[in-house]
């Protein structure tokens, strides 16, 4: 069962020994298995640790890429948060 996360949340996972969480389009995953794998490099992913990185992963992939992926590095969702 994936968990929902609130932006402050995904802020907190910004380094690989935090998990490293990206968010993709309001989906939550977590890179630090990934970081030393990923074909463009560590740093990249260091880089956009809990963010929202949706811009950047759509500049540089296609949706193969996150269809791919997406079971072994997704661990939720974003929740909706309140606009004020």
């Amino acid at each position: 069962m994936s968990e929902t996360f609130t932006v402050k949340d995904v802020a907190e996972h910004n380094t690989v020994d935090n998990g490293l969480y990206i968010i993709i389009d309001s989906n939550v995953y977590s890179m630090a298995s990934f970081v030393d794998d990923h074909p463009g490099g560590s740093k990249i992913l260091k880089r956009v640790g809990g963010k929202d990185a949706t811009q950047q992963f759509w500049k540089y992939h296609n949706e193969s890429v996150l269809k791919k992926y997406s079971d072994k590095l997704k661990v939720g969702t974003l929740k909706e948060e309140a606009k004020l």
